[in-house]
């Protein structure tokens, strides 16, 4: 399939467009990069034949069914996953995953969402669901300083009467702190079923189905090799699949309808949460995709990230200004155990205050440079980066919930230093010389210096 399948031949040949645009991308959690032999594969896949909608018995449709067919076998082995217990639902991407499961969850008065403080928004949104049909949303706390969770705290939230459903990441996509995954087994065991959000963990972590049994995973592809976007799956255990009850019906969703007599009877596999039109161009992009992650190896991948996440916060550590002072402020674990890598960040000036995200954000950029600023859509994992307690948030929101409250005046009322962090995170493709670059690019932009902050642009979403 390749010449070489080490990560530095990768990187001058499936990614030679790094190099070749001098991009250095450190974003990986934001999104994954293509292959090249990907993108070819996508190509002369469609150009070598004819294949047409699904859900009918013609030849072009019965084409698409089986790389459908493929795709899904492809991800359950990915995964380790019995086919006998799992199945595979397509979706637009993880949230879109997520959303499947909250809508169809049979929440009621008596029972629980638990959360992680440190989740997703995607996930945090499951509580809307929840409150709408008046189950109780618990949410468990992070403790400093590395910003996770305590098995104590997560079986003192799992205790009690009221059971049902537990969602949390594998893997944080702020600080990319690994959250255990025996917590499933003893979620389940205490009559919980569970959601595991696997967006953030899947491109370098390995989740074996085999070895834990959560009820429910989503997951991005995109994120896990660049291509295709617009593809997530939900993983789903097929005993859980009748507790789930969706409150509509589409095209493909459904056994058998009536419009006259106005009644359904929902499909009894997977496809009842594949809403119209799989698709069946992209979707077997993704058993491309794991055949590349297969044929570089899931260890390699693995043992790379972590090597590459270890030189970084090293380096993070030894950023200072000529007095000595730091000029990183780390969010999360300061070294490679149980984490993954994403690194959470504040810079600090010549006088240790933290430098606006947008002059990071700003900079960066100017030096060819993607990362990421802001809170990465983790509200939860940001308070408690930034100490924001109940008492402030409550006060910041009574002003800014109202008609004309923007983010600025928000954060202003939280007495912030900045708007976020800053996000930096790494992948296949990344190599040693995309960490030295982040490195001196922020000992040669800010050591010493107070940076200009004029002309930066009001913040639009957090």
């Amino acid at each position: 399939m390749f010449d070489t399948v080490s990560p530095a031949g990768l990187r001058a040949t499936e990614y030679a467009y790094l190099d070749k645009k001098q991009h250095v991308y450190l974003d990986h959690t934001g999104a994954g990069l293509p292959a090249g032999h990907q993108l070819r594969a996508h190509a002369d896949r469609l150009t070598s034949d004819a294949y047409g909608n699904p859900h009918s018995q013609n030849p072009t449709s019965t084409a698409s069914e089986e790389l459908v067919a493929r795709t899904r076998a492809a991800v359950l082995r990915h995964f380790r996953a019995d086919p006998a217990e799992y199945a595979v639902v397509f979706t637009a991407n993880a949230t879109g995953a997520l959303r499947l499961v909250g809508e169809a969850y049979p929440f009621g008065r008596r029972d629980r969402l638990v959360l992680l403080t440190d989740n997703h928004n995607s996930v945090n949104g499951l509580r809307e669901f929840a409150r709408s049909r008046g189950a109780r949303t618990t949410y468990v706390p992070l403790d400093l300083p590395d910003l996770r969770t305590s098995d104590a705290a997560v079986r003192a939230a799992l205790s009690g009467r009221r059971r049902g459903l537990f969602a949390y990441p594998a893997q944080s996509n702020f600080t990319g702190v690994r959250h255990p995954l025996r917590w499933i087994g003893e979620a389940r065991d205490a009559g919980f079923d569970v959601l595991l959000d696997a967006a953030a963990f899947a491109p370098a972590g390995r989740l074996d189905l085999s070895a834990v049994h959560p009820d429910f995973v989503a997951v991005s592809w995109y994120k896990v090799f660049g291509y295709p976007t617009g593809i997530g799956s939900l993983i789903v255990r097929r005993d859980a699949l009748p507790r789930l009850r969706r409150p509509w019906f589409s095209g493909g969703t459904i056994h058998v309808v009536s419009a006259q007599a106005q009644w359904h009877r929902m499909a009894d596999d997977e496809s009842a949460f594949e809403d119209g039109t799989l698709n069946f161009l992209h979707i077997p992009d993704v058993e491309t995709g794991l055949d590349f992650i297969g044929a570089v190896g899931a260890d390699t991948v693995r043992r790379h990230v972590a090597e590459l996440t270890a030189a970084l916060l090293d380096g993070l550590s030894g950023l200072a200004h000529s007095s000595g002072a730091p000029m990183v402020r780390l969010y999360g674990p300061k070294d490679t155990a149980d984490r993954g890598g994403t690194v959470a960040l504040n810079l600090l000036d010549v006088h240790g205050e933290v430098v606006d995200e947008r002059v990071v954000a700003r900079d960066s950029a100017a030096h060819g440079i993607s990362l990421r600023t802001g809170c990465f859509c983790n509200p939860g994992a940001g308070e408690a980066a930034f100490g924001i307690g109940m008492p402030g948030l409550r006060r910041a929101g009574r002003g800014t919930r109202g008609a004309g409250g923007t983010i600025d005046d928000y954060l202003g009322r939280l007495a912030l230093p900045s708007g976020g962090a800053v996000r930096l995170s790494l992948g296949l493709p990344s190599n040693r010389a995309d960490v030295d670059a982040f490195l001196a690019f922020a000992a040669a932009t800010y050591r010493d210096r107070v940076p200009d902050t004029a002309g930066l642009p009001p913040r639009l979403r957090c």
